[in-house]
C-alpha cells in the first residue's frame, strides 16, 4: 500500500504542568504551513473512503485538496456546504472514530489529522471573515426548533438555507445546549462556540431563550400558532446515579451540574461571578467517557490536592478518546481502574468523608461488548476523598414527550423516530439527536439535524 513520505504532523499544546492550572485551550491549532504540510499526506483516493465515516458526508477530500494548494477560502467553502459548525466539530468530534478510522493509512500507519486540518480551516475563516452560505428565496413556511444544541442549530441552519423561517426554543438563558454547559473552554473556547453559533442566527434563525417547552409553552400550542413543523432536539441531559447509599450527601455532584456551573455560569472565576462550586481537597469522579474526563479535569484547574478517575472495568474499555486520556493522565489525575463505588461515607454532619470501593475483575463480554466487571470478594476499601462527581451518563429529559400528545417513546425515554428521516408519531414534528439516539457524539447529533432538516424541507415543498 502507499506509504507517506514522512510523519503525521504534532499538534502544538499547552505544557500539562502550565495548562493543568489554567482553562485555556490546551491544543493550539496548526500554523498555516504545518495544515499545508499534513494534507499533503492525503492520498486523494477516488472512492474517499474517510468521507463514509462522517456523519455529515463532509467532502473531506475536497476541502483537504484545495487547503493544500493554499486555496483556503475555497476550502472552506467546501466545507461549509456540508458542516454548519466547523470549528466546533474540528475540536470535540471523535475523528479517530470516524473519518479517520477509515483513512487508508489508518490501516498499517498513522491516519491523516483530518479533524485537525478542518480545525484549521475553520478557525482561519474566523478570522479572516466568515462567508455565509446562500440561503434561497423564502417559502414562507415557518419551522420551530426546540433546543438549541448541535442537532437543533444543524436543523435551524439548514432549514433557513431551504428558505424557510426559523425560530429556535431554548430552555436556557445561552444558546448552544452541550456545547456551551457541557464542554469545557481548555476543550472548546466560549469565543469559538458563540461565533459558530451566532452564524447560524445571521442566516436568519431567530433565537428564544429562556422558553422551557413544555412549560411555557406546549409543542401542541407551538403547533397551533401556525408553525408548519416542529423538530425536536432536546438532547439527553436528564444525569444518572449508581443508587449507592451516600448519594444525597452535600459534596456529590453530577456531573450535568458541576460542568453547568463550570462552563455556563463560569463559576471557576469566583469570586467574580456569583455562581459558587465547592469541591474539597481530594475528588473522585466515577465514570470514564468524555463527561467523566472533562469533569477531572475542571476538578482539578480549582486546585485540589489530588483527582481520581474510578472506573470499574480497564483502560482498554474507557470510553473516552484517547486524546482525552492522554490529557488527563499528563496533567496528574490518577486513575483507579477495576474499582467499583459502594456507598459514599458520611462524615456525620451530612457531608462526604470517603468513597467506599471494591475491587473487580473482568469476565466475559455483556451487551456492550465490554468484558463484564465481576467483583473481587473481600477487597473493599475506602478512597479518601471529600467530593464525588458523578459521570456514568444521561437520559433524555421527559419534560416534551410527557406533555406532547401522540409522541411515541421507547422504555430508555428516547422518542421514537425514524432513523433516516428523524419522523416521529406525532403529525408534522420531527426529533433527532440524543433524544432519539440516547447519550451520543456533537457531530452524530448534527448528522440528524440534517437528515431531519432535508425531511422537513420535503415536506414542506410536498415532495
Amino acid at each position: 500500500m502507499p506509504k507517506a513520505n514522512f510523519d503525521r504532523q504534532p499538534m502544538p499544546e499547552q505544557e500539562a504542568e502550565v495548562r493543568a492550572r489554567n482553562f485555556e485551550e490546551v491544543n493550539l491549532g496548526f500554523p498555516e504551513a504545518i495544515a499545508i504540510k499534513e494534507a499533503e499526506r492525503c492520498l486523494q483516493c477516488k472512492n474517499m473512503p474517510c468521507r463514509d465515516g462522517c456523519p455529515v458526508g463532509i467532502d473531506i477530500g475536497g476541502f483537504i485538496n484545495l487547503l493544500r494548494m493554499g486555496d483556503l477560502r475555497g476550502s472552506s467553502r467546501i466545507m461549509k456546504k456540508y458542516n454548519n459548525l466547523p470549528a466546533i466539530c474540528g475540536r470535540v468530534c471523535p475523528q479517530e472514530s470516524q473519518c479517520e478510522k477509515l483513512c487508508v493509512y489508518a490501516k498499517k500507519g498513522v491516519p491523516v489529522g483530518i479533524g485537525r486540518l478542518e480545525r484549521f480551516i475553520a478557525d482561519w475563516e474566523i478570522s479572516d471573515g466568515v462567508e455565509l452560505p446562500e440561503v434561497a428565496k423564502s417559502t414562507g413556511k415557518k419551522v420551530a426548533v426546540v433546543g438549541s444544541g448541535p442537532s437543533g442549530m444543524t436543523a435551524a441552519a439548514d432549514l433557513a438555507r431551504y428558505g424557510h423561517r426559523v425560530v429556535v426554543y431554548e430552555a436556557l438563558h445561552r444558546a448552544g445546549g452541550v456545547l456551551t454547559y457541557g464542554i469545557p473552554p481548555f476543550r472548546l473556547p466560549r469565543l469559538v462556540a458563540e461565533t459558530e453559533l451566532q452564524n447560524v442566527q445571521k442566516l436568519g434563525v431567530e433565537l428564544k431563550t429562556d422558553w422551557i417547552v413544555g412549560k411555557t409553552i406546549t409543542v401542541d400550542e407551538i403547533l397551533a400558532e401556525g408553525y408548519d413543523a416542529v423538530f425536536l432536539g432536546t438532547g439527553a441531559g436528564l444525569p444518572q446515579f449508581l443508587n449507592i447509599p451516600g448519594e444525597n450527601l452535600a459534596g456529590v455532584y453530577s456531573a450535568n451540574e458541576f460542568l453547568t456551573r463550570i462552563n455556563l455560569m463560569k463559576a471557576y472565576r469566583f469570586p467574580e461571578f456569583d455562581t459558587p462550586v465547592r469541591i474539597g481537597k481530594r475528588i473522585a469522579v466515577v465514570g470514564a467517557g468524555n463527561v467523566a474526563m472533562d469533569s477531572a479535569r475542571c476538578a482539578l484547574r480549582l486546585s485540589p490536592e489530588q483527582v481520581y478517575i474510578v472506573y470499574r472495568r480497564s483502560r482498554t474499555e474507557m470510553p473516552a478518546r484517547v486524546e482525552e486520556l492522554h490529557h488527563a493522565e499528563e496533567e496528574g489525575i490518577i486513575f483507579k481502574l477495576l474499582t467499583n463505588p459502594v456507598q459514599i461515607l458520611d462524615n456525620g454532619k451530612g457531608a462526604v468523608a470517603g468513597l467506599e470501593c471494591q475491587e473487580m475483575e473482568l469476565g466475559e463480554p455483556d451487551a456492550s461488548g465490554r468484558r463484564r466487571p465481576i467483583p473481587k470478594e473481600g477487597t473493599n476499601f475506602v478512597l479518601d476523598v471529600d467530593t464525588v462527581i458523578m459521570a456514568i451518563g444521561t437520559t433524555p429529559n421527559p419534560l416534551v414527550p410527557q406533555t406532547t400528545m401522540g409522541l411515541e417513546t421507547s422504555r430508555h425515554g428516547t422518542i421514537v423516530a425514524d432513523g433516516e428521516t428523524g419522523r416521529t408519531t406525532k403529525d408534522r414534528v420531527w426529533a433527532g439527536g440524543d433524544i432519539v439516539t440516547g447519550a451520543a457524539t456533537v457531530i452524530e447529533a448534527m448528522g440528524a439535524g440534517k437528515r431531519a432538516a432535508a425531511s422537513i424541507n420535503a415536506y414542506l415543498r410536498g415532495e
